[in-house]
């Protein structure tokens, strides 16, 4: 790939909201067009090639993250090829998320982006910058929560409540890459629909008892790490499947209380650990997306698959957001440069 020449400015086309909506239907993103331009040595310029949409940029735009500042262009995650800063840097694929982008700061959503140099990752050679803006938020968040909550462990089981959103997708793949034993929670009848490097096993939470399955496929033992990536409905059957020294990992909720049982938490010598990946700086994600780099690259991690009907232009921004928060189980990625 030839390096394009050095740029003082380019000219980006932005996604903008200027205020928060009341609701997903009544956001009215419009586009615009401005100058970048590079404000620090340490900076560069990456145009965008794709740049993926989460719950959470939706949510932003309806007042739901109250870190969002307003006016501002959304967007956590990102792929493209840097056209201006450091001279080792000009020509790469690169890719990256951020807690910052798109929430307290202008994001991804836009042809071109401003960032820090040292929060850009080379792109591993066997992924599209569609597949790889697809990374972000989903296997940060699960990175992070085992990170926390210490990696799991070759012997050690792993219980993912909401087992085939994007998170515990994520999450599956990363236990069983380091592993571990994987069983998973789903509330209807469907298999793991993502790739994970050993067998996943399945409890349908509507026809079979959580806790109870759990401790009988473990030979009574427990999950030794509960990921319970949906909160409050599932907070009772996670916390009765944990094994004793267990750790029980927290991203979400729907109610913002549950009866805990303060007895049964240091009875049991658990550790409960919550994650706020919008906490994080872009250099911080980039340091959890790093230690992923090895799992792609190798192929032991797969990325999401981007669908061609999953793909929007900037000027349907609005669609991808009521898609976000509506039914589509797809990852949903602009495409900014066509």
């Amino acid at each position: 790939m030839n390096a394009p020449a050095k740029m003082s400015s380019v000219m980006a086309a932005a996604v903008r909201l200027s205020a928060k909506a009341d609701a997903i239907e009544a956001v009215a993103p419009v586009i615009e067009r401005r100058a970048l331009a590079l404000a620090d040595a340490g900076d560069a310029i990456v145009e965008v090639r794709a740049a993926a949409v989460n719950p959470s940029d939706a949510k932003a735009a309806i007042g739901m993250m109250p870190y969002a500042v307003f006016p501002r262009t959304p967007g956590r995650d990102f792929a493209g090829i840097v056209v201006d800063g450091p001279a080792a840097l000009i020509g790469k694929e690169v890719f990256g998320s951020s807690g910052d982008l798109g929430i307290r700061r202008d994001g991804t959503h836009a042809s071109h982006l401003v960032v820090e140099a040292a929060a850009l990752i080379e792109k591993p050679a066997g992924l599209t910058l569609a597949e790889a803006a697809g990374i972000g938020v989903p296997f940060v968040t699960a990175q992070e929560g085992f990170r926390r909550s210490g990696m799991p462990k070759p012997g050690e089981t792993v219980l993912i409540l909401g087992l085939n959103g994007k998170v515990g997708q994520a999450a599956a793949q990363i236990a069983s890459w380091q592993g571990a034993r994987v069983i998973g929670v789903v509330r209807k009848d469907e298999p793991y629909v993502g790739h994970a490097q050993g067998a996943v096993t399945v409890i349908n939470s509507c026809r079979q008892d959580v806790a109870g399955t759990v401790r009988e496929l473990t030979g009574g033992k427990g999950a030794d790490i509960v990921y319970n990536t949906v909160g409050e409905p599932y907070y009772e059957a996670g916390t009765n499947a944990l094994a004793t020294l267990g750790r029980q990992i927290f991203i979400a909720a729907l109610k913002q209380t549950v009866p805990f049982d303060i007895f049964a938490f240091y009875r049991g010598r658990h550790t409960y650990v919550g994650v706020d990946t919008l906490s994080l700086s872009s250099l911080a994600t980039a340091d959890i997306l790093r230690d992923l780099v090895p799992g792609f690259g190798s192929g032991a991690l797969r990325p999401f698959p981007i669908l061609p009907g999953a793909t929007y232009p900037l000027e349907r921004a609005r669609d991808a957001y009521i898609a976000v928060l509506g039914s589509s189980r797809d990852r949903l990625v602009l495409l900014p440069n066509g």
